[in-house]
């Protein structure tokens, strides 16, 4: 546990310019806070302590505004960014190096019974507001847009925004010939990906 701590640490001053030292990280950031409550209250859950659990989670819910049940099953290096709002459900799977922004579900639709959450993959990126419902797969490397609703799989390495959301197409590169202020000719590569 005290080694994925460790790790949250490390990853959250890689993923955030703001922080400025590791004091200030597990001090100050309710990303911290809310993992090591989560921590400990997967860790009662595992051992059926049920009751326990729930009230550690809802401890630190209380502290951070940040929900995480802790049934959840989380990797390591999650970065929740401000945090605010954040709400994952009991069967949500979370890989490893995963960036949420403020006000992210990772919640059901209520039509399913047993697997109900969705599944994120590792490093991705979940944009402010967006929900991702139901028993869906997010694949490694994906990006989800600010406010998308996702319900349906993402796969690897797309990008997903709008309501629903819907995979972006990444263009292939091309070259757009401009005219500069004195009317030369110029290439420029498009490599953006829209």
């Amino acid at each position: 546990m005290f080694k994925n701590i460790r790790y949250d640490i490390k990853n959250i001053m890689e993923n955030d310019p703001a922080a400025r030292n590791w004091l200030e990280v597990v001090l100050l950031y309710p990303s911290m806070h809310i993992l090591i409550y989560y921590r400990f209250a997967h860790l009662c859950y595992k051992h059926k302590l049920f009751f326990i659990a729930r009230a550690i989670s809802q401890t630190g819910r209380f502290f951070t505004g940040i929900e995480i049940h802790p049934g959840a099953k989380i990797g390591k290096g999650l970065f929740i960014d401000h945090g605010m709002g954040v709400v994952i459900g009991e069967t949500a799977e979370v890989g490893d190096n995963v960036v949420l922004y403020h006000g992210v579900t990772l919640g059901g639709t209520g039509k399913h019974t047993g697997k109900r959450h969705p599944t994120i993959g590792n490093n991705v990126i979940i944009g402010t507001s967006a929900k991702v419902l139901g028993p869906v797969t997010v694949g490694d490397g994906a990006k989800i847009g600010a406010n998308a609703v996702v319900l349906k799989d993402v796969p690897s390495m797309a990008t997903a925004v709008g309501v629903p959301a819907r995979i972006i197409p990444k263009l292939p590169k091309t070259i757009i010939e401009i005219k500069d202020f004195r009317g030369r000719k110029k290439n420029i590569y498009n490599e953006y990906v829209i």
